[in-house]
């Protein structure tokens, strides 16, 4: 990738990522905190009325108002995780895989070989949006239960290998149709990293991702 395109594509990526964590902090201390003040007036509400019809209403109207809080919550995690800048990567994606679990049912296992290192945001948020795709097109397409992120630190490298066994496609294909994929090559691209895809129909799916420290 030539120079100036590469850092054309960066100053694009980082104004994006700036907006996302403006709108996930918004989402999080405005619009939850705004909707979690109207869920205690509810229960307040409740132990003031002493119609059990209304009580019946007041409690549909409060659980959708938790279920949309909750939904709130997962958004904003899901847009910035706010453990990524101060715990880093893997605490951070471990996070946001009890997220994963629970709205998609698929359990992700992940394995750390050797000593963790620490890296600066934009390495951070680059390998955590990486993994977020590929795990968003394991839900979507993979057809599997269960998948599997391994991270091996090395003193002058990163490795991470997500892998799936579901329902594979052909990559080429695959490249054609989804910008997701293509953005996951360029953004570790842009940090000096490499990703790879391999899949083949009916064996499953892997992205190995090598990146300098």
């Amino acid at each position: 990738m030539p120079k100036k395109q590469k850092n054309v594509s960066s100053y694009i990526i980082q104004s994006q990522e700036d907006e996302i964590k403006r709108i996930a902090l918004e989402l999080h201390e405005g619009v939850s905190q705004n909707l979690y003040s109207l869920y205690t007036s509810m229960e307040f509400l409740r132990t003031a009325i002493d119609q059990q019809g209304m009580k019946e209403y007041i409690d549909d109207m409060t659980q959708m108002l938790e279920k949309t809080i909750n939904e709130m919550r997962i958004l904003a995690v899901e847009l910035h995780p706010p453990t990524l800048p101060t715990l880093g990567l893997l605490p951070a994606l471990k996070s946001y895989l009890k997220l994963y679990t629970s709205t998609y049912g698929v359990i992700v296992e992940v394995v750390s070989e050797g000593d963790e290192m620490r890296m600066d945001e934009r390495t951070n948020i680059t390998l955590f949006r990486v993994c977020q795709e590929a795990l968003a097109n394991i839900a979507r397409y993979a057809d599997v239960m269960k998948a599997h992120i391994t991270f091996m630190w090395k003193p002058k490298v990163l490795k991470i290998n997500i892998h799936d066994s579901g329902k594979g496609f052909d990559v080429n294909t695959g490249m054609k149709k989804s910008t997701g994929l293509a953005a996951m090559i360029e953004r570790l691209v842009l940090i000096g990293g490499t990703c790879t895809i391999t899949s083949n129909i009916g064996e499953g799916t892997s992205i190995d991702i090598s990146l300098p420290l």
